[in-house]
């Protein structure tokens, strides 16, 4: 299959996930709904190739942020949704929950990320002054709600003993990860530097200085302490969180890739971040897996603790070329292709035995069940192949 036919066959996938509205629904058949990190990441992902996906994602979650303090929903002032399942009778599927479902610690740095990438891309100064009270408010979460121990870590604990109790990318009802919450999960920490300076960029196409001060200095304070804090000098690497001790869970994940596109890596620490991503335990010849072979509690078909997922390895290659390091960020879209070519199609997750890859869209034993259509895995190999012959 060539690059022009997988393209289009991707383009088919975005309209199918596309709605009235014109977000993009999180996959197919599962999820097919308004996912706050879901869709705010695709729509990223569909930056130059329609930023009015972008444009559409970001109103429809500014309409549905949070506005006050609701435990079921754990809903919080600024705070931007995980899910709403407009569709009562999937609503009824989690009866201890109230809808929209607010779970999550990055949806809201996220919302900021995207509204500051949008008009970064678009010049769009209408819409940011549309959506310019949203991220203050958001930013208020993040620095309010989101740091209730003040420490400049956001971290989360659920409100609702029946909600998530991760709230990361990789988010369970169950305590997979094996972390004491409150978690301060590592990936958000990035994400919230990187709000922060986006904020400093729009604050100051606004002459909002005040805001363009706070942002820069918490920006600054965030970056020394985080790179203090999360660094495991023994293996040049970061660790997956810090409990609620404030100690390291010191998993080897995909995570820390996270924050090469954010800017909060010490320069110094670059390298040996990238180096240690590509060693064989977390790669394979069809991308990053989520969690390092070499862990007690790893298993390559599970869907959070080693299955490959290629959202989390798109934001990978995003940051790795953001840093100019593009023959690392090519060996992932290589790698997708790959992946792309031995199953005909790129579904949520899937797991890599060997040097096999296998379908975990389809039915099997295993007992673990991934959509074959997924908004952030379809949209992220479209970005990477999108300028390609």
């Amino acid at each position: 299959m060539d690059i022009p036919e997988i393209r289009c066959r991707l383009l088919e996938d975005i309209e199918e996930l596309k709605t009235l509205e014109g977000y993009l629904n999180a996959g197919y058949p599962g999820y097919n709904t308004l996912f706050g990190r879901d869709s705010l990441i695709s729509a990223w992902q569909m930056l130059k190739i329609d930023p009015s996906v972008a444009r559409a994602t970001s109103r429809i979650l500014a309409k549905y942020q949070g506005e006050g303090l609701n435990p079921r929903a754990e809903e919080e002032p600024g705070r931007i949704l995980h899910e709403y399942r407009f569709d009562r009778r999937r609503q009824e599927e989690l009866p201890e929950w109230d809808f929209p479902y607010y779970g999550s610690v990055d949806s809201t740095p996220l919302f900021i990320i995207l509204v500051g990438k949008y008009f970064q891309e678009t010049g769009d100064r209408t819409f940011l002054l549309e959506v310019w009270d949203n991220v203050l408010a958001a930013f208020n979460w993040v620095t309010d709600y989101g740091d209730t121990d003040g420490d400049g870590f956001v971290e989360y604990r659920r409100k609702n003993r029946y909600g998530l109790f991760h709230q990361g990318w990789r988010d369970g009802f169950e305590d997979h990860l094996n972390i004491k919450p409150p978690v301060a999960i590592v990936e958000a920490q990035g994400y919230v530097y990187a709000a922060y300076e986006n904020i400093v960029g729009l604050a100051r196409d606004l002459d909002q200085n005040g805001v363009c001060k706070e942002a820069s200095a918490r920006a600054q304070a965030l970056k020394r302490k985080f790179n203090r804090d999360f660094w495991m000098e023994k293996e040049g690497y970061y660790a997956l969180a810090l409990d609620a001790d404030k100690e390291q869970r010191r998993a080897i994940s995909s995570n820390p890739s996270h924050l090469l596109f954010t800017g909060i890596v010490a320069e110094e620490k670059v390298r040996p971040l990238v180096s240690r991503l590509f060693r064989s335990d977390l790669w394979t010849p069809y991308g990053m897996r989520s969690h390092s072979s070499e862990e007690p509690d790893f298993s390559p078909d599970r869907s959070h603790r080693g299955a490959v997922w290629p959202h989390d390895n798109w934001i990978a290659y995003e940051g790795l070329r953001s840093l100019g390091l593009d023959n690392y960020a090519n060996r992932i879209k290589r790698a997708l292709l790959n992946a792309y070519a031995e199953l005909g199609k790129i579904p949520e997750f899937y797991a890599v035995e060997g040097d096999e890859v296998v379908d975990l869209s389809e039915p099997t034993p295993r007992g673990v069940s991934a959509n074959p259509l997924q908004a952030w895995a379809s949209a992220g190999l479209l970005d990477m192949i999108w300028n390609d012959q």
